[in-house]
């Protein structure tokens, strides 16, 4: 037993993972305090994290009084279109027998969304007729949410000299972290599924099926029903947009305060340091659960609208 512990710590260094976890705390703390003690103070400096979102024009376009300048968020909006439909495309138009792990990623990304969103809240006519909307909204928020976490030249606020010539500094940023973009997701959602089933049932039906089944027969009772679920659906607008919206605006400010804009604030590099692991943890946690989470989310509850409002009881 002990020549077994033994052989186990020889293979291992000689040191138990516990001191390694303590040692390599230990290195990084004193990392810290040598950074804090011969690292200069950062002079004053101006920090509005809200500037990283502000939407500056970059091709200004008037039309009247109508403002359709090309901006950031138009930018964005068009990429993840592009690379959402292109991809798709060049992936489809090379389809093997034995996929590569790019065929099989789209291949589940497939099942899920027909399968498994889809088809599992609705039936076989409706899931055919939104199952296009479904799977496009998955895979454009999704899209449009991992590009938002590539650093990007798009902060126009401050300025990188590169051979002496001034070019925006990096930047993250997201379509989906701008409201007017899941707000407008939302509307299409709300208002096809609401139309949907007016024209399956017809309108009488539809609004009747808002009061719930077994309701008294009383007047106010029935009103009163049907007055809170009226509500249940306007709120849907706000819920079903200001959840994606807050996921990826809230995500970018934690991973632009933790990689150094706290450092800044506080005019004190070790900060900096000590911040950046959290930086690079939160990154990979938004990359890895938050980018795919919410477009799940915003796809699944589109299918359940749509699937309540056509269910026949």
């Amino acid at each position: 037993m002990s020549a077994g512990s033994s052989s186990s710590s020889e293979s291992s260094g000689g040191l138990a993972t516990k001191w390694k976890v303590l040692i390599g705390i230990g290195v990084y703390l004193a990392v810290i305090v040598v950074v804090y003690l011969i690292a200069p103070p950062i002079p004053p400096h101006p920090f509005e994290p809200v500037k990283e979102f502000e939407l500056d024009p970059w091709i200004p376009i008037y039309v009247g009084g109508l403002d359709l300048s090309i901006n950031k968020a138009v930018v964005f909006v068009f990429a993840a279109c592009a690379i959402t439909a292109i991809g798709m495309l060049y992936i489809a138009n090379r389809m093997q027998a034995r996929p590569n792990r790019v065929q099989t990623a789209v291949e589940a990304a497939y099942d899920l969304t027909r399968n498994q969103l889809t088809l599992s809240n609705m039936d076989q006519t409706m899931g055919a007729r939104w199952f296009p909307l479904i799977g496009t909204l998955f895979l454009f928020i999704i899209v449009s949410n991992l590009i938002g976490y590539l650093p990007l030249p798009t902060n126009m606020h401050e300025t990188i000299p590169v051979f002496g010539i001034e070019l925006p500094a990096l930047a993250v940023y997201a379509a989906t972290a701008n409201i007017s973009v899941p707000l407008v997701l939302t509307l299409v959602v709300w208002f096809g599924y609401n139309i949907q089933g007016i024209v399956r049932k017809g309108p009488r039906e539809y609004f009747r099926g808002w009061i719930p089944a077994g309701t008294p027969d009383n007047v106010f009772a029935k009103a009163g029903l049907f007055l809170i679920e009226s509500i249940s659906h306007f709120v849907r607008v706000i819920s079903l947009s200001v959840r994606l919206f807050a996921n990826l605006l809230a995500g970018h400010l934690l991973i632009l305060f933790m990689a150094g804009g706290l450092a800044v604030i506080l005019g004190i590099a070790a900060v900096g340091a000590l911040t950046l692991p959290v930086a690079v943890a939160f990154f990979i946690f938004e990359i890895v659960l938050i980018a795919g989470l919410q477009a799940f989310i915003f796809a699944i509850l589109t299918a359940i609208y749509v699937g309540e409002a056509t269910s026949e009881h």
